[in-house]
């Protein structure tokens, strides 16, 4: 048996904590990951071909590939070609609804307030390699910055013998102005602090092994990120009108990504729960990732869980705060507003996560291990940056003055309370 079910209510303190305290595992890495970083950060070009050739056992020629992602775009084949440009004229579309305008308006008499947003400069966007190559991580990290109009988008992915054609393909297809043959943390730190090669970056996202994440941990502080993403996760909330073979379907493709990965069906029918049992183990073994996807369904953080009612199943997924969650349900709407807390939601039998992954339009890189109870998911606001702007008339400054000069008094700052009255009492010399 794949799994099995177990009543919520029953769960015991270790059980419940294997799904609420997941973590990414970085800290059983980080006192290497802080070598790396400061080797890359001392030796630039050297250190970054010292640590591909020890980790990624690939003697690198040239660092940049920006033209080989060229090369692969013309080189990829219509029906190839055709998916990467409809994701990305999908993903665009969606990110392009985001773009905030600037606004100024009167609060007051002769107050004027506003706010205006400007892009960064420069960007690093690390899309994964490895065991599954992944060109849609390329199109999620690298399409909403150049929406929001970055001047120069990085791109860091890991190096091989044979790269993967759609992933570099879809690198160029999404708009990367630089593409560089580094994976790990060496690749972050190459992005945190810039090389000879690469350019350095005043924010990076995207996602990766507990290398990548403990990476972005290290040089947080000298260089923005998104977050610190774990292993994958989903949440099936499913009712008694569900299809247990849906929802197996969506357990069962999320723990392809990883053994580590977390995936949860909570159910509130009992015939529905065992049919999910049933329906996984009649899944899994026509997969080709079967390995994987079995020791994610059944690692400690993974299950089909038996609720009582409604409320407690909603109760069990906003305190997971899920990357992702699917909502199998008659009243899906109903439960959605009972949610607060996920990456991004998954609503009805024709709307499964793949979709979101690939090109349904919105963005797949988003917040793991509880991060969804603070914050969303990579957009356009991630490449962005906001400046408040203010225009006091004579009135205005009359009209808020003495509240200035008393706050300012109260709190000992002589000097913030003087540099009002020195203009009130101009104004008040311009008037007599």
């Amino acid at each position: 048996m794949t799994v099995d079910v177990r009543e919520l209510a029953d769960l015991g303190p270790g059980e419940r904590a294997a799904f609420f305290d997941r973590d990414a595992g970085i800290e059983a890495v980080r006192g290497d990951v802080r070598e790396i970083v400061d080797r890359v950060r001392e030796e630039g070009d050297v250190a970054v071909r010292e640590f591909t050739s020890e980790f990624d056992d690939v003697e690198l020629g040239n660092i940049t590939i920006t033209d080989k992602c060229e090369r692969a775009y013309e080189a990829l084949d219509d029906e190839l070609l055709d998916a990467i440009e409809t994701a990305v004229a999908n993903v665009r579309e969606f990110h392009e609804a985001q773009l905030p305008d600037d606004w100024r308006e009167e609060f007051g008499p002769g107050r004027e307030l506003g706010r205006r947003f400007r892009p960064l400069e420069r960007v690093g966007v690390y899309v994964p390699g490895g065991s599954a190559a992944y060109p849609s991580s390329a199109i999620m990290g690298v399409v909403p910055a150049v929406v929001a109009g970055v001047e120069h988008v990085s791109v860091v992915t890991p190096p091989a013998d044979e790269l993967n054609p759609v992933t570099l393909a879809a690198i160029h297809a999404a708009g990367a102005d630089a593409v560089y043959s580094v994976g790990g943390a060496q690749a972050i730190a190459g992005l945190a602090y810039g090389t000879e090669t690469i350019t350095r970056a005043q924010k990076i996202v995207g996602p990766g092994n507990k290398w990548v994440t403990a990476a972005k941990a290290e040089v947080r502080g000298d260089v923005e990120i998104d977050f610190l993403a774990g292993p994958s996760e989903v949440v099936v909330v499913a009712d008694g009108t569900a299809d247990p073979a849906l929802v197996a379907t969506e357990l069962i493709a999320q723990a392809e990504h990883d053994p580590n990965t977390s995936v949860v069906a909570v159910t509130t029918d009992e015939k529905i729960a065992d049919g999910i049992v049933t329906a996984i183990d009649e899944q899994v073994d026509a997969r080709e990732r079967k390995e994987i996807i079995q020791a994610g369904l059944e690692n400690d953080a993974s299950g089909v869980l038996l609720a009582r009612s409604m409320s407690e199943a909603i109760l069990f997924t906003e305190a997971y705060a899920p990357e992702h969650l699917s909502i199998l349900a008659e009243d899906d709407e109903a439960i959605l507003e009972r949610i607060d807390s996920a990456g991004s939601v998954f609503l009805g039998p024709n709307t499964p996560v793949a979709a979101g992954d690939y090109a349904s339009g919105t963005n797949h890189v988003l917040p793991t291990n509880g991060s969804a109870h603070v914050t969303g998911g990579l957009s356009v606001e991630t490449f962005l940056r906001s400046t408040t702007v203010q225009r006091l008339s004579a009135d205005g400054l009359e009209d808020i003055g003495e509240t200035i000069t008393t706050l300012a008094d109260a709190e000992g700052l002589e000097a913030h309370a003087a540099s009002v009255r020195h203009r009130l009492e101009r104004l008040e010399s311009d008037d007599s």
